[in-house]
């Protein structure tokens, strides 16, 4: 499982011009699941994402984390994040899961991170979706699960 995390003063999500998630200060995560991700995948990667420290502190140090500052997290599938880029001049999909997986595990991702933190919005899994952003730094880092 990959985790594309962007710090952000405020990102949204919208499904045909209509807003379907929305955060201030926080994680914009682009959630990538993979062939062979499970339930353990899912829970690692999210414990990282909520304690990863990448927010600044009063002496300007990214010391704090999502959790430290009650950030929001917004969550939208990505696909294309499991991509193999390695040869040629067009994406290879062999690694992504299947489409019914990688919704099951979309959404368990989505119920965990609802449990542990708030506020939490997400995309819609599939959807075509426009994705606005102010990116905080910039500061952009991929997490993955192993």
């Amino acid at each position: 499982m990959k985790g594309l995390i962007q710090r952000v003063r405020r990102a949204s999500v919208e499904i045909d011009d209509v807003e379907v998630g929305a955060i201030g200060n926080g994680i914009l995560l682009l959630l990538g699941v993979e062939r062979d991700d499970q339930e353990s995948d899912a829970d690692k990667l999210l414990q990282k994402i909520l304690n990863y420290r990448i927010f600044q502190d009063t002496e300007q140090r990214m010391n704090l984390s999502l959790q430290d500052i009650a950030g929001g997290l917004l969550i939208v599938s990505q696909f294309t994040l499991v991509a193999d880029t390695r040869k040629g001049l067009r994406p290879g999909f062999s690694r992504g899961a299947s489409p019914a997986e990688g919704e099951r595990l979309y959404d368990y991702f989505v119920d965990r991170a609802q449990q542990l933190h708030t506020p939490v919005a997400t995309g819609r899994f599939g959807a075509d979706m426009q994705i606005h952003l102010i990116n905080d730094g910039p500061v952009t880092f991929m997490l993955e699960s192993r």
